[in-house]
């Protein structure tokens, strides 16, 4: 008997249907998987098998074929399992075929027949129901995932009996209810500007990387900050849209990092690996390719603390995604894209031991050494690095005042106005919602400079020495700078501003 089940399986941060074809003839016995399986798939037969004879079931004993077609896409995880265990019941007639007509099948068998949760289920919902089928059948703990989509039934199951019995019609199994979602909100973080002491001008210049979506260069003594002001940028960034909140769940979901209240991510990501981190788990791939942490940052902020300790290779794969906003993996036998638009936050100290230019403490570096040092980040890319600030030591008194700081909230109201601007500004422009993301023709529209702006800009260029891409982050910066004042056009004042903070540039750090 000939029995098709409907499946799904990732693709980078989506998923396409696969239809698992079971067929049982005579000619032979045992159970053959085609249709490119890895080897998690393939392993499935032992793992069903045990099911079967934990949930009362048996395996036929005929010849079992199963297809999982297209036979040219490579299916990889254990996510198969229960599709295929209810396909090769179906055949045998122990259930209706009928009862899986439009029903997506997804979860892994334990032995003892559990259906254990797996990853990307958000993106097979988000397929199940543009394939129009009516619901997806998965593991209890991935329901709340599965739920924020709108328009699919999500059954919940905790085994394979139980799924068993609700297809015969012997049990019910209540759909899953969209939990109540949580306020999309990024002002919600423990960390808050108010706890920063001092350090205006670093707070500044976060407060223009979050309302452009401009990448930032933080450079100063051990003890200066550096990590507190990272850490609390993700609180002054505007709250995520449900379309970003679902994009960013999915990457992750995709991961296997999900389970998140309210099945959706509410908080813009906050990613901060340590540099040892290897290039693979950085950008993403591997032998079943995964997304990297430049992707799990997306539509956040990856952190990068002590930047030259990174792997050279490791920095200079960012340059794509710091320039594309997004990551090709490509191998010999497959090649996968992921989104990586990410704010880069990095952070660095002067020299090795610490105290170039600290107003205190000397500095025991030989000039050769703070070069070398500085020459592990690459020209290319501190050119993609909009802002250099120097982050100076706090001094004691200003430790000690006891009135907080600036509240984070009210930092977050000017950069969500500036976004605000930004969005009006680029509507129609596809892909392009911040001052960072323009291109040369929307340079050219709204960065226009008058006379004395241009001359600034000009002798800037010479004197210091940069490059044709450092020209247009400035200006891109000074178009942000012009925002969050409520300024129409860029005056002179912040093109030089923008200039200022292109001062740790490698032409000019250490002369």
């Amino acid at each position: 008997m000939f029995v098709s089940v409907d499946a799904g399986a990732v693709v980078g941060i989506d998923a396409v249907r696969v239809t698992v074809e079971v067929n049982i003839a005579g000619g032979g016995l045992g159970m053959y998987l085609v249709g490119l399986p890895d080897n998690a798939v393939k392993e499935s037969e032992q793992r069903i098998r045990a099911a079967f004879e934990n949930s009362g079931e048996r395996m036929s004993g005929r010849k079992v074929v199963v297809n999982l077609a297209p036979a040219d896409l490579r299916k990889e995880g254990a996510a198969f399992d229960l599709p295929i265990a209810v396909g090769i019941l179906a055949a045998m007639g122990r259930i209706d075929a009928e009862a899986l007509d439009g029903t997506m099948f997804a979860g892994e068998l334990s032995l003892d027949g559990t259906v254990k949760p797996v990853r990307g289920v958000l993106p097979m919902a988000v397929c199940a129901r543009k394939e129009g089928l009516k619901r997806l059948v998965l593991p209890r703990e991935n329901a709340a995932e599965a739920a924020v989509v709108d328009g699919l039934e999500v059954v919940p199951v905790g085994s394979l009996a139980a799924t068993l019995a609700w297809l015969r019609g012997e049990a019910a199994i209540e759909p899953a209810v969209p939990a109540p979602p949580e306020p999309l909100d990024a002002a919600r973080c423990e960390e808050d500007f108010a706890d920063v002491k001092g350090q205006q001008h670093v707070k500044r210049a976060l407060e223009i990387a979050a309302a452009g979506g401009h990448n930032v260069l933080l450079i100063g003594a051990p003890g200066s900050g550096k990590t507190m002001l990272a850490r609390r940028l993700p609180s002054i960034l505007p709250p995520l849209t449900r379309e970003e909140a679902l994009e960013t769940t999915k990457i992750h979901s995709v991961a296997g990092k999900g389970g998140f209240a309210g099945g959706l991510m509410t908080r813009r990501p906050f990613r901060a690996p340590h540099h040892l981190t290897s290039q693979v788990a950085v950008v993403g791939g591997g032998q079943s390719p995964r997304p990297g942490e430049v992707s799990l940052a997306h539509n956040g902020v990856l952190f990068l603390d002590e930047l030259p300790e990174f792997g050279r290779s490791v920095l200079e794969v960012l340059r794509q995604p710091l320039e594309d906003k997004r990551i090709t993996v490509s191998r010999a036998k497959y090649s996968v894209e992921y989104p990586a638009n990410f704010m880069l936050v990095a952070a660095m100290n002067p020299c090795p031991c610490g105290y170039y230019n600290h107003p205190a403490k000397e500095c025991t570096c030989s000039p050769g050494s703070v070069q070398r040092y500085m020459n592990r980040i690459s020209g290319p890319l501190m050119d993609r690095i909009d802002l250099h600030v120097e982050v100076t030591p706090v001094p004691a008194a200003a430790l000690a005042d006891a009135a907080p700081g600036e509240p984070s909230a009210a930092v977050r109201e000017r950069v969500v106005r500036a976004r605000a601007v930004q969005e009006e500004r680029f509507r129609g422009a596809a892909g392009v919602h911040t001052n960072a993301l323009m291109n040369p023709a929307l340079l050219r529209e709204h960065c226009r400079l008058d006379a004395a702006s241009a001359t600034l800009l000009e002798r800037a260029m010479e004197r210091l020495s940069l490059s044709a891409r450092a020209y247009d982050r400035i200006l891109k910066v000074a178009r942000t700078i012009a925002d969050l004042a409520g300024r129409e056009r860029i005056e002179a004042a912040d093109v030089a501003e923008a200039i200022g903070y292109r001062s740790l540039d490698r032409g000019t750090w250490g002369r």
